[in-house]
């Protein structure tokens, strides 16, 4: 899959391709890297999915639209949606990333997604990613079902405490694995009252917080 096919798929033909080769490549090919791109691209995505939903679903209160809006932009959403377009054989990767499996790795996939959405951004304007973003995410935001968006362990967490009057857990990190494109986190969820500590793992310290307070959910709500 070239980049151009990506960009086709997209439905955007860049003026500036230089934008869409900086978008594809990996931190570990080099400078410039999408790094930048994806940050640019991260905020319009939450931008344009927030609008969306502000107009699709006019009686929802903002909790219930925040938690649509992250079950849109989270890392699981990015990455099929990555999948779906082949981006990537388009990525420029670094050897290690190669090696190792990182065309398939959906951290890196999702954060490419969203670099592209940045570079789009710079090359055409707002108008013109923002219907790039509505046509890929139209299936998605077509199968909304608002009463039945599970809210993330975090969030379910705290309300489970909120609503019995307890503190709020305290999340510790306690180690970091693995060289900077490919680390992995352990993190703590300590909860006073009643006494719990779990353990969670992941690609990054978010992930690794969710896991941790998502066991916390399953001791305290058996």
């Amino acid at each position: 899959m070239s980049a151009q096919q990506i960009a086709a798929r997209l439905g955007h033909v860049f003026a500036d391709p230089k934008l869409l080769r900086t978008a594809l490549t990996h931190r570990s090919f080099g400078v410039p890297n999408n790094e930048r791109l994806e940050f640019l691209g991260d905020g319009i995505l939450d931008c344009v999915i927030a609008a969306a939903l502000y107009e699709r679903f006019p009686d929802l209160p903002e909790g219930d639209l925040s938690r649509l809006r992250a079950s849109l932009v989270r890392q699981d959403a990015l990455h099929q949606l990555a999948l779906g377009l082949e981006l990537g054989p388009a990525l420029h990767l670094g050897d290690g990333e190669l090696k190792s499996g990182g065309a398939e790795r959906p951290s890196i996939l999702a954060d490419a997604l969203e670099a592209l959405f940045g570079a789009i951004y710079l090359d055409a304007g707002f108008d013109v990613v923002a219907a790039v973003v509505l046509r890929l995410y139209a299936p998605l935001l077509d199968a909304l079902q608002p009463g039945k968006v599970r809210k993330d362990a975090k969030t379910g967490l705290q309300e489970w405490l909120q609503g019995r009057k307890k503190t709020l857990p305290r999340y510790v990190l306690l180690e970091t694995r693995g060289a900077a494109h490919e680390q992995s986190f352990a993190v703590a969820c300590e909860i006073d009252d009643p006494p719990l500590r779990t353990l969670g793992h992941g690609s990054s310290r978010r992930i690794a917080e969710q896991s941790a307070a998502d066991q916390a959910l399953k001791a305290l709500s058996p």
